[in-house]
């Protein structure tokens, strides 16, 4: 492809709303042109990344034996009102209607639509297993998009949907989905983990995400190197530590703490430090009452496993000022467990501490010297409640936890009978009874992947996009082409002999400075480039620069093709 013929749209600057490195450089490279708030025209040189994504995506899904269909992108209530979700989901789903007061949705996702296909379609267990799937923009109101496509309301996404006889059919479709993503993102030439994660609102008993490493990643992903155990943050779980709770060893003093508020200011001025310290949660109960959660001062409260909790209202919120001054008396950054006129449950690590300083319940003071069983009545409710930190043992206990930040691009969960049990998806096993089907789901942020990959691979120069993802394989760079009738016939004969090759050439060919043009082919994330100049050729040599190459090397125009091929098939 010619410049000349082709549409390149770059910017020394990134506009001012763009934060994500991968939002500034898409934006900067002419990938993405944006329309209103989290939406985006796919420019033709993002629309060539996104295809490449798609296509890599699409290979490895019929690979694995899925098979591909289409379904409306605008979906009427009433499949949502089968299952309940029209009025749960959230002001994420764009609710539209047409001209004769219809309800329905730009589908967020498609559950709904897949089961009422199954269950019109399917009638024999001689038909299972079947894994359909699609690529396909979604829509979701973000309340606050951002991010550039990281982030965006309308995105492309692989949803995939498989249905199944029993449990055991469906653990190993999904067995088989976890291998076919990790192909997918080792092809796409990404560093990514696949973790155990939290199955959140689209139900089923178990899942599995996928995220590219980044430190600008939005999750926090806990893995242990020993053992190759890895979970989201949120569903990593906290162990009980090992040592026993020691006895008493001080007498419970209340002693008076003005304007210390924060367990990092109440630190600072008894000079003790977080991990001897509690600090009391209050939220509201389900039964309209407060339960108090109690953590060390230097945890923080895992969201996600609260919200499990079956004596919390739902979804868990704080408990409101006045809440707070009827159960303890005092404003919230006094509170404690002793004396609390409130339901409590304790995080696992509180069960194993003594002498800890708490709130004391008054504004102004804390306690100090605390101890279960002496001066608070000891422990009936201990859960992990808490996010896992760099340190704490393995829960498969093999070893220790790291973290480490990642973007998630994938997700699949056994989702069992969640939505076919709501929507009557039946079949007749070979007895002629009829069960209810068994499904999974299984998704991929396809124009995510575009931006995670970015922000794994960049540099001040701009974007390094691994070779599968490429817009263009290779960047010819003439210098003088219009003035020089050696460089223009060298580059159109090179030109004509990648091209043949299968090479997917960019020949800049624009009547511009050679600084522009390399400060454009960097900025696109071009793996490969080559130089032509006149005084190269009388030497009988071209320059050739890996993308991620310190310097230039120095080619025989005779062994240049060659070196292409090696450079592109190597990579």
């Amino acid at each position: 492809m010619r410049v000349s013929q082709f549409f390149l749209s770059t910017l020394k600057e990134a506009p001012n709303e763009a934060e994500l490195i991968s939002h500034k450089l898409m934006l900067r490279a002419g990938l993405i042109k944006r329309l209103g708030s989290g939406l985006y025209t796919w420019m033709p040189l993002g629309l060539k990344v996104l295809r490449k994504v798609e296509a890599i995506v699409r290979e490895e899904m019929n690979r694995s034996g899925a098979v591909e269909l289409l379904m409306p992108a605008v979906v009427p209530a009433e499949l949502w009102q089968e299952t309940g979700r029209w009025d749960v989901f959230g002001p994420q789903m764009l609710k539209i209607r047409d001209r004769h007061e219809r309800d329905f949705c730009f589908g967020p996702t498609h559950e709904e639509v897949i089961t009422d296909v199954a269950r019109r379609e399917i009638k024999s267990y001689r038909q299972l297993p079947v894994n359909f799937y699609q690529i396909q923009t979604k829509f979701r109101d973000e309340i606050r998009p951002r991010f550039g496509v990281m982030r965006a309301r309308e995105f492309v996404m692989k949803d995939a949907y498989s249905f199944h006889a029993d449990h055991a059919s469906l653990e190993q479709t999904y067995w088989q989905m976890h291998e076919t993503y990790s192909r997918i993102f080792t092809r796409l030439g990404l560093k990514f983990r696949p973790v155990a994660a939290d199955t959140g609102a689209i139900g089923g008993t178990g899942s599995h995400e996928f995220h590219v490493l980044a430190d600008s990643g939005e999750d926090a992903i806990a893995f242990c190197t020993g053992s190759g155990f890895a979970a989201n943050v949120e569903l990593a779980e906290a162990v009980s530590p090992a040592p026993p709770r020691p006895a008493p060893a001080e007498e419970m003093k209340k002693i008076a703490t003005p304007g210390k508020h924060s367990i990092e200011e109440v630190c600072e001025f008894l000079n003790v430090a977080a991990d001897r310290t509690i600090k009391t949660l209050l939220l509201e109960g389900r039964d309209g009452g407060v339960v108090a959660l109690l953590l060390r001062g230097d945890h923080q409260l895992n969201e996600v496993k609260a919200g499990k909790l079956i004596q919390l209202a739902q979804p868990p919120r704080f408990a409101s000022d006045a809440q707070i001054r009827a159960a303890a008396g005092c404003n919230a950054g006094s509170v404690g467990p002793v004396g609390l006129k409130a339901t409590i449950i304790a995080d696992r690590a509180v069960a194993v501490m003594s002498d800890f300083v708490c709130g004391a319940n008054d504004n102004g003071y804390h306690l100090t010297g605390v101890n279960f069983g002496r001066d608070l009545p000891d422990l009936k409710e201990v859960v992990d409640i808490r996010n896992v930190v760099e340190g704490d043992p393995s829960p498969d206990g093999k070893g220790t936890l790291e973290l480490c930040r990642g973007i998630e691009v994938g997700h699949i969960f056994q989702l069992r009978t969640k939505y076919s049990a709501a929507m009557n998806a039946t079949f007749l096993d070979e007895h002629g009874k009829e069960q209810v089907m068994e499904m999974g789901c299984y998704g991929i942020g396809v124009s995510r992947i575009v931006a995670a990959a970015i922000e794994q691979g960049h540099d001040e120069h701009g974007i390094i996009f691994p070779l599968a993802m490429a817009p263009f394989q290779l960047a010819m760079v003439p210098i003088g082409i219009n003035r020089s009738a050696l460089v223009k016939e060298t580059v159109e004969k090179l030109y004509a002999e990648l091209t043949a090759a299968g090479i997917e050439v960019l020949l800049d060919d624009r009547d511009e400075r050679i600084g522009v043009m390399f400060a454009d082919m960097e900025l696109i994330g071009i793996p490969h480039r080559i130089v032509i100049g006149e005084r190269g050729l009388k030497e009988g040599n071209i320059e050739y620069q890996g993308r991620r190459d310190g310097k230039a090397s120095i080619i025989p125009l005779q062994n240049i093709v060659g070196h292409i091929k090696s450079a592109v098939c190597g990579n």
